[in-house]
C-alpha cells in the first residue's frame, strides 16, 4: 500500500463519539490534541441510519437521529467548557461509525477513537469499531485508553526498526515538540525473528545485535538532525515479545508512537493489524498514535 503521509505535519483531528464514557474521554483528549496542533476539532457520530433502515421502522430510525445529534451537541458543549478557544464542528452520519470516520479523517485527518464502545462485551480491551478503524484507516489513528490524564511523564515514546520507520519516528518527534516532552526512539528486536528457530553462535548474536543498533542509531542521528532542539534518547533492547516491552515501556510516556501494519487479513478479508501492533492496542497505558506505513514492505512487518 502507498501511503498518504509525507512529513508529519498538523492535521486536523477527528474524533468518534458514541455516548460511551471511554468515546467521551477520547473526545476530550482529542480536544486537547487539537489545541496542541492549532487545529480545529471535528466530532462525528457514525448512526448506521442507512444499515439499518430496513430492518427497523421510520420512527426508530428518527430516534436514532435525533439521540445523535443531542450526543453531538453535549459532547461539543463538553469541549466547549475545557477548550473555549477551540472550533469544533460535528457530523451526523448516516454511514456506520467506521466507514464515518475514515470518510471524515480523509487523507490528511488524524483520527481519535475510545478503546471501546457500547457494542460487545465490556472485558473487551479495545472494541471493534477501535480496532476496524485502526486497521483500515490510511491516514494516522490514536486509540485513547483508560489512562489517568492527572499524571504526565514528559515523554513521547516511539518504537522503531530502521530506516522504513523514519517517518512514524518524525511523527514521534513532532509529537513531542507539542506535548513539550521529550521523545525516547525504543527498538526492540527478536533474536528468533532475525536468524529462524536455529540457535545461533555467541558470534552471531553479538553481530545481530550490531546490526540492530546501527538501525537505530541511523534514525536517531537523523531525529538529531532535524529536530535540534528536542531532548532525544534512544535505547534497542532484545526480548522474545516485541509487545511486551512496549506495553511496560508505555506505563512512562504520554504517547506511544509505532508504525500500522497494512497486511493482506486471513481468507481475503481486507486488511488487518500485525501481532505486535494487536497487543500493544489491547494493553497500552497510554494512547497509541498508529502511524500508516509506505512502501510495499509494510506486508512483511508488525
Amino acid at each position: 500500500m502507498e501511503s498518504t503521509l509525507r512529513t508529519p505535519d498538523t492535521s486536523s483531528v477527528v474524533v468518534g463519539v458514541d455516548g460511551s464514557e471511554p468515546a467521551r474521554r477520547a473526545a476530550l483528549w482529542a480536544a486537547g490534541e487539537a489545541v496542541r496542533r492549532g487545529r480545529p476539532l471535528h466530532i462525528v457520530y457514525g448512526a448506521d441510519t442507512d444499515g439499518r433502515a430496513l430492518y427497523v421502522s421510520a420512527e426508530t430510525i428518527e430516534k436514532v437521529r435525533a439521540a445523535g445529534r443531542e450526543l453531538l451537541a453535549d459532547t461539543a458543549k463538553a469541549v466547549a467548557s475545557e477548550h473555549p478557544g477551540l472550533q469544533v464542528t460535528t457530523e451526523f452520519s448516516r454511514a456506520d461509525a467506521v466507514t464515518s470516520l475514515h470518510r471524515a479523517g480523509g487523507l490528511h485527518g488524524t483520527i481519535v477513537v475510545g478503546n471501546r464502545g457500547l457494542g460487545g462485551f465490556h472485558a473487551l480491551m479495545l472494541g471493534s469499531v477501535g480496532l476496524n478503524t485502526a486497521a483500515g484507516a490510511k491516514t494516522p489513528v490514536i486509540v485513547v485508553r483508560d489512562v489517568d490524564e492527572t499524571v504526565e511523564h514528559g515523554t513521547v515514546l516511539a518504537a522503531v526498526r530502521d530506516e522504513h520507520d523514519l517517518v512514524c519516528a518524525r511523527y514521534a518527534a513532532r509529537e513531542a515538540e507539542l506535548h513539550k516532552a521529550s521523545l525516547r526512539l525504543l527498538h526492540v528486536w527478536n533474536i528468533l525473528q532475525s536468524v529462524g528457530d536455529v540457535a545461533p553462535l555467541l558470534d552471531d548474536v553479538d553481530g545481530i545485535a550490531g546490526k540492530h543498533a546501527s538501525a537505530l542509531e541511523a534514525v536517531t542521528d537523523t531525529i538529531h538532525d532535524e529536530f535540534p532542539d528536542l531532548t532525544v534518547a534512544s535505547d534497542a533492547t532484545k526480548s522474545r515479545s516485541v509487545a511486551g516491552v512496549l506495553v511496560e515501556a508505555s506505563r512512562r510516556a504520554d504517547l506511544l508512537v509505532m508504525g500500522g501494519r497494512r497486511a493482506p487479513a486471513p481468507f481475503g478479508l481486507g486488511r488487518n493489524l500485525g501481532g505486535a501492533t494487536h497487543s500493544v492496542l489491547h494493553h497500552a497505558h497510554c494512547p497509541v498514535l498508529l502511524v500508516p506505513r509506505a512502501g510495499t514492505d509494510s506486508a512483511s512487518r508488525s
